[in-house]
């Protein structure tokens, strides 16, 4: 795999082929979801002795919680999607590609010349929007975090290249929607990332238009070949644009630098910004992306609070039962950020109160001293992270015997045209006229109606019957995979 060592978050470049496209092909490679899983998950180890500790040290163990992360299928997703979002950026950036951009956007700027463009401006450009605590930037971080954030390129072909590769930024969007602001963040997050003084730089110009700004930002982007720029809290910046009526100044200043250096654009934001999004034809292709809502009440939810509900640092330990489960989820609304919260904080208030025990008025009261308040209802306009699933399946395991199956041979036109023929209604009766005794045969190319079979998980129901009719082996599996109650098999 590429890039295993890296010092930091920079990597010499590995090219795969040198085929004339070197910002493409130092790209590190996609991970499956088995990789990808290994690599974001981060899991706590309390102490043996646990139980021997004093109050305060086990209060003080809870706080590692906030490290703890579980992947969920959802995560992989938007793996999947930021990937292919820096790789259309590198897609048709070549080496001449961009020299030719860059040479463009520096003579409109030096002679104010009408520029034609003559180079790709499909970047990538989209949104992922969620509810609050739902773990929007926590995934989008941990699933760049996984890349080389630069990658230094020395060699190509035989010959001296050095140029440093960014493939990604993260930008917190200002609160008070000023072009100037963003574009100043964004250089600080580019002088992070490669130890540069462009924001000194640009700060010390008094005076300095936006454009100018702008200008030298879109020169300093394909100068370091950025990849893609997440710009996180968008919401904020669209709710002071719509108050102070700034929001064409921002979009256009971004929309522009996705189109003039191929940069690609993730806004990323809670399910406010959706507004403004929807009222602007030029926005909904650009914006275009995740709606995410929270949990629900499934085998996700059920995973989660099962793996979360071993971290237990009181004398007694508490069983979750199945009626335990819905109180949690009732006072959470399933976000996996407030049953971290009500969680850490019940056992808090359970040591420090002499209890020693996880209950539900326990949590009740650690709701009340957060001020946790969720709605019943959120927009239906989103998807929820339990509906996401990835289940990669291999040559191996499908069987050579089934792909063949799916490999169907339609006949050709000429074929098709001659199957249309005619056949006697009464084979015995060869006597009688052509004219009375023929009709058409059935058209075997026609498509089958009727709906497709479904392809079944191995935690359907009827997939986990057919495999092993017993009632045993089924209850079996249903307890193993969380999807009975616990009473059904505890008594």
């Amino acid at each position: 795999m590429k890039y295993q060592k890296m010092r930091g978050n920079v990597a010499d470049a590995d090219y795969d082929k040198e085929e004339g496209n070197p910002f493409l092909e130092a790209l590190p490679v996609l991970l499956g979801k088995p990789e990808f899983i290994e690599r974001i998950k981060s899991d706590i180890q309390l102490p043996y002795d646990l139980q021997e500790k004093n109050p305060q040290v086990r209060r003080n163990y809870l706080t590692e919680l906030n490290t703890w992360f579980q992947p969920m299928d959802y995560m992989y997703t938007l793996y999947d999607m930021i990937y292919r979002a820096m790789a259309a950026t590198y897609q048709t950036k070549t080496v001449v590609e961009s020299v030719r951009q860059l040479n463009e956007i520096y003579m409109d700027f030096r002679t104010g010349m009408e520029r034609t463009l003559s180079y790709s401006t499909q970047a990538y450009c989209g949104a992922v929007l969620g509810v609050p605590g739902i773990g929007k930037t926590s995934t989008i971080q941990r699933c760049l975090s996984i890349m080389p954030q630069v990658i230094l390129h020395t060699k190509y072909h035989g010959q001296s290249f050095y140029t440093k590769q960014i493939n990604y930024l993260i930008v917190e969007c200002p609160s008070d929607c000023s072009v100037k602001t963003l574009a100043f963040n964004i250089l600080s997050a580019i002088d992070r990332a490669i130890c540069t003084e462009y924001f000194t730089q640009a700060a010390c110009l008094r005076n300095v238009s936006s454009s100018a700004l702008t200008t030298r930002l879109k020169i300093i982007c394909m100068n370091h070949h950025i990849g893609l720029i997440v710009i996180d809290e968008i919401q904020n910046a669209i709710l002071t644009a719509a108050k102070n009526k700034q929001t064409r100044p921002l979009i256009k200043f971004l929309v522009e630098l996705t189109n003039e250096t191929s940069t690609g654009i993730c806004f990323c934001g809670t399910l406010e910004a959706e507004e403004l999004f929807l009222k602007q034809e030029h926005l909904k292709r650009r914006t275009r992306g995740f709606r995410l809502l929270p949990l629900k009440y499934d085998i996700t939810y059920r995973k989660f609070i099962t793996d979360l509900w071993v971290f237990q640092t009181t004398l007694q330990k508490t069983e979750l039962t199945e009626k335990l489960m819905k109180q949690i989820y009732d006072l959470s609304a399933g976000i996996p950020a407030y049953i971290l919260k009500i969680f850490e904080e019940a056992q808090i208030q359970s040591i420090l109160s002499g209890k020693e025990k996880l209950t539900y008025e326990s949590m009740k009261q650690a709701v009340t001293y957060l001020g946790i308040e969720v709605p019943k209802v959120y927009s239906r306009g989103g998807t929820s992270i339990s509906d996401f699933t990835v289940q990669e399946v291999t040559k191996e395991e499908i069987g050579v015997e089934e792909l063949d199956e799916l490999e169907v041979e339609y006949p050709r036109t000429e074929e098709i045209e001659t199957q249309i023929t005619t056949v006697p209604i009464f084979p015995d009766q060869a006597d009688i006229p052509t004219e009375h005794t023929e009709m058409p045969v059935k058209r075997f190319y026609a498509s089958q109606r009727g709906r497709k079979s479904a392809v079944r998980d191995n935690t359907d129901l009827i997939a986990i019957w057919k495999k092993n009719e017993s009632v045993t082996h089924l209850i079996q599996t249903l307890k193993i995979c969380q999807m009975v109650e616990r009473r059904s098999f505890l008594c």
